[in-house]
């Protein structure tokens, strides 16, 4: 089989492409990997440094905004996993039209290449942020979208026209709806690699508001391996979410890492909270459980342990990235 993974030099996509290319998932056992990525400032070649060298895998330089490439490239592609975005909430609030461009357009684009090149199974990864937030309970996959950011508001629009694609072209689409992810090869912009490496580099880590924003987490390798399920075995038109139960508000995450690295409360500094703020997420992600059997392996206090490890030992990973664009809040 050949796999088509957009956005697969970032955080998500690299480690669903590693994995592949490790035989995680035998039901996804592909005989090539085309990795299309735009290596914009949080897609980097280190992170496909391991599997660089392996001979299934085929790196293509481009954006999923050219036609003409993404043909090239759909060529004889059975599954197509779809990862690339613009995907930090305090970018598209400075400016949400790279956001537009990408997300929307691009994804049209490839999910049109797509329909051309008669691609069995196309996977769109989204993100619980399209529901808005949440007081109380958990959304399901008939939850309204009512995005907060633009960012998710591009995502949202997104997945309406991955929808309007299966509805109308017969395209055997499937939505992945994940809540928040960590791990080894995050860009140093989000919560945890950010905490981590500034306090590695002895400065403050900036909270927003109160810290009492909640949100729900799970590890990179489980996120990979629902969408693996999803790509083997999930139904055309269907949406999944991808959950874990584990939510925590922003200062008892930042209180885990602060205790990781032997730091104090000394080390934070309260920032003025980011603009329509979201309070809370959380999925309900019973479908994906009932239907495709997908448990969640990776507790979140020893994940973490592990992530905040992995940063100690990899800072020529991060190091560069950091002081490309610098730090922002959380």
């Amino acid at each position: 089989m050949r796999m088509l993974v957009t956005g697969g030099a970032g955080f998500v996509g690299s480690n669903f492409v590693r994995r592949v290319l490790a035989g995680a998932y035998p039901g996804v056992d592909a005989s090539e990997v085309v990795v299309l990525d735009k290596l914009t400032y949080a897609g980097t070649l280190g992170s496909l440094e391991r599997v660089m060298e392996d001979p299934r895998l085929r790196f293509v330089s481009g954006d999923i905004c050219d036609t003409a490439l993404l043909d090239e490239v759909m060529a004889g592609v059975s599954l197509v996993v779809h990862f690339a975005a613009e995907t930090h909430v305090d970018r598209s609030i400075a400016d949400g039209s790279e956001f537009l461009r990408s997300n929307v357009n691009g994804t049209f684009a490839l999910l049109d290449s797509a329909l051309r090149a008669k691609v069995d199974k196309f996977v769109l990864v989204s993100t619980d942020e399209v529901y808005g937030t949440i007081t109380s309970e958990s959304w399901d996959e008939q939850g309204l979208l009512e995005p907060n950011s633009p960012y998710a508001a591009t995502k949202g629009a997104a997945d309406l026209i991955a929808r309007a694609f299966y509805k109308t072209h017969g395209l055997a689409v499937c939505i992945t709806r994940c809540c928040n992810n960590y791990g080894p090869y995050q860009f140093p912009e989000k919560l945890i690699p950010l905490f981590v490496t500034n306090l590695l580099d002895g400065e403050t880590v900036p909270l927003y508001g109160d810290g009492s924003n909640v949100r729900e987490w799970v590890h990179v390798d489980d996120h990979c391996a629902g969408i693996a399920l999803v790509a083997q075995h999930g139904d055309p038109g269907r949406i999944y979410n991808i959950g874990s139960a584990v939510e925590m508000t922003n200062e008892q995450v930042t209180a885990l890492v602060l205790k990781e690295l032997g730091h104090d409360w000394s080390m934070v500094r309260f920032v003025e909270d980011r603009k329509g703020h979201d309070h809370r997420y959380s999925l309900d992600h019973t479908r994906i459980r009932t239907e495709l059997g997908y448990r969640d392996q990776v507790p979140f206090r020893q994940g973490l342990a592990d992530t905040v490890r992995w940063y100690v030992d990899n800072r020529s990973w991060w190091e560069p990235l950091k002081k490309r664009v610098g730090s922002t809040s959380a």
